[in-house]
């Protein structure tokens, strides 16, 4: 309230000299507000006696009738004025020439610039005072101090990663108990850098370390430190640890450090970089002469490949704490967290939805658990069942459906042949990984698509699931090819094109399958682009190497598409089947699949209403998943 009552009186203030110099302005217009005449009329005025007094300044003439009227008019060089006015008896006074304008404004005027300098300054050195954040306070930290009563998050609240959260555990029990360690000689570590992929729980675990240690916990971005000023950074480092220092003991948590903390030498420049400033100021802060006891860094970064080897060292982050993908235990871990937030059926088992979610994160898990609690919304439920998780994972995993979009039937039948291709080469390869759902509806950037789930968490890749791969990324093309010609094959296969491309080149340059190159890397880093490594760098490939290269992937490619070819080919019944059935249904499982293959079609609850001899036609070109309109009811597109 203090602020606002100081807002309003200065608001006040200035209200009042609006007003002020608004009166002052009236004024002088109000005292030139006399009758304007022409000189013959005036000197027919003074010729008849009834001017009484005039008042000459310059060549204009002001004054009054005899009747007290008052008049103004513009004489021009007529000489002879004065004795004429004499002549008839009338009062006359002059003045100087004057700009007219009104005597408080012209010193309001006269000391204006001198009244601005003084309001200035008393205004910066105010700021000054007031410190971080404001005029004159560049070089004060941002770091904010946490201390959340609602919303607080605590080591209940995160699952997956039992490991990183014990790592971190032992520094909170050494800030509340000290003593437990250091009587065995301990001292309590300087800093600990939390790695890992986006979305895996790195600010998270830092919030829940923010709730359980009962100390000071200042929280500040690594993009807070830099600005467009030199020196500004360096500064804002020292008054952070200096804050610290007055807290102590106390947590420092920099989110996203790798903004400041990269290799240094990137600039190619003179010494004045700003960042390189910053981080030099960091590592000093953190490892230098003077004791920083009780201040502890955590730092999280997606980025580890990219900081100064300085800034990784033991002595400033004595602990590094890699966070992975979670595990099926992690992720059913996760999915408990979130599901304790909603209202849920009781037959809804997690475990299941962790095994359907491989390489999903933590924030993959909690977007999945809130997407399937705003679809129950969406229906009216009162409680979030299995159905709303399964559509929940398509949505997250395959995007959104656009049902809006409108397919012409030869695009749709197109699309069917295109993913029944992909569907029958992923069934008959024995090392890939089995069919999740297959759909021509267009969800996302795609016009349809085959989803494939690995059956367990998988964190390599053999030779024999990479060639199955490829002769998968294939088969929609060569499907097209085989059905409906080569002049016929549209550009739908540039996703597949690039994803087979990129593993091929992988396959030959990284991973050493190549049996005519063998196991060298002949790929380089292309991060090394970002660190200013790339004018030092040379080429490391010969001509005749590279050439080698590139026939290797064309070899592998090629021996796909023989591969794909040879299925399709033998298989030409199931990749109508499968066609026909995604052209019916729309949207088809594995299981599905394979039963349609058998001459079992798909139960759909829609049908059973239905009369069950009728033959279902194929849908119009607005894709409407699998429900089929009677035909008095089926509108008109």
């Amino acid at each position: 309230m203090g602020n606002f009552g100081k807002n309003i009186a200065l608001w006040v203030i200035i209200g009042l000299l609006l007003i002020s110099l608004f009166n002052l302005f009236q004024g002088s217009v109000r005292e030139n507000s006399q009758t304007k005449i022409s000189f013959s009329d005036f000197m027919a005025q003074v010729d008849s006696g009834n001017v009484s007094e005039v008042n000459i300044q310059g060549n204009n003439v002001e004054g009054f009738f005899s009747d007290g009227r008052s008049f103004n008019t513009y004489a021009p060089n007529y000489p002879d004025l004065v004795d004429k006015l004499n002549s008839e008896g009338v009062k006359i006074s002059a003045e100087p020439v004057s700009t007219g304008m009104h005597p408080l404004l012209s010193i309001f005027v006269s000391w204006f610039p001198m009244l601005l300098l003084i309001g200035v300054w008393i205004f910066f050195m105010r700021q000054m005072q007031s410190g971080g954040g404001k005029a004159m306070g560049f070089g004060k930290s941002k770091a904010k101090l946490l201390a959340e009563k609602i919303g607080k998050v605590t080591f209940k609240d995160v699952a997956g990663i039992d490991e990183a959260k014990q790592e971190l555990e032992e520094v909170v029990e050494f800030l509340r108990d000290p003593q437990r360690f250091s009587k065995l000689g301990g001292k309590i570590p300087k800093g600990a850098l939390l790695v890992g992929p986006p979305g895996t729980g790195k600010t998270l675990l830092a919030r829940a370390i923010a709730g359980e240690a009962q100390v000071p916990f200042f929280s500040i971005s690594g993009s807070d430190f830099v600005e467009m000023f030199v020196g500004v950074g360096a500064s804002r480092v020292r008054d952070m640890f200096e804050q610290g220092k007055k807290n102590a003991p106390c947590i420092i948590f920099i989110d996203e450090i790798d903004a400041v903390g990269r290799h240094r030498g990137a600039g190619l420049g003179g010494g004045n970089d700003e960042r390189e400033q910053t981080l030099n100021q960091l590592l000093v802060e953190m490892d230098g002469f003077e004791t920083n006891e009780g201040v502890i860094i955590i730092a999280a970064t997606n980025r580890p490949d990219v900081l100064d080897p300085a800034l990784l060292r033991p002595g400033r982050f004595d602990r590094q704490v890699t966070i992975s993908n979670p595990d099926i235990i992690g992720r059913d871990q996760i999915l408990k967290v979130h599901m304790r937030k909603i209202k849920l059926a009781p037959k809804v088992d997690s475990k299941i939805i962790a095994r359907g979610t491989p390489g999903f994160s933590g924030a993959d898990l909690a977007n999945l658990v809130n997407e399937a609690a705003l679809l129950a919304a969406r229906k009216n439920k009162r409680m979030v069942t299995s159905e709303e998780f399964e559509e929940a994972k398509d949505k997250v995993m395959m995007g959104a459906e656009r049902r809006s979009m409108v397919m012409t039937e030869d695009e749709k039948k197109l699309t069917a042949y295109h993913e029944a291709g992909h569907a029958i080469a992923t069934l008959h390869s024995e090392a890939s990984d089995p069919i999740h759902k297959a759909t021509i509806i267009p969800r996302g950037r795609a016009m349809g698509l085959v989803m494939r789930l690995p059956e367990r968490d998988q964190y390599t890749l053999r030779v024999e699931q990479c060639m199955a791969n490829l002769v998968i990324g294939t088969g929609g093309r060569i499907a097209e090819e085989m059905i409906f010609g080569k002049d016929k094959v549209t550009s739908g296969a540039s996703s597949d094109i690039q994803m087979v491309t990129n593993l091929a080149r992988k396959m030959v340059t990284e991973w050493g399958m190549s049996e005519k190159l063998g196991r060298l890397r002949y790929n380089n880093d292309s991060e090394e682009v970002f660190l200013g490594h790339s004018v030092a760098q040379s080429k490391n490939l010969s001509d005749a190497t590279a050439k080698i290269i590139d026939e290797e992937i064309r070899k592998l490619i090629d021996d796909s598409e023989s591969r794909c070819k040879k299925i399709l080919s033998d298989n030409i019944e199931e990749l109508h089947i499968v066609a026909k059935g995604l052209l019916e249904y729309e949207t088809l499982s594995g299981d599905e699949i394979k039963n349609l293959i058998k001459g079992i079609p798909p139960s759909r609850d829609d049908f059973d209403n239905e009369d069950p001899d009728k033959k279902y036609e194929p849908s119009s070109s607005v894709p409407n998943s699998g429900r089929k309109f009677k035909p008095e009811t089926q509108p008109n597109i």
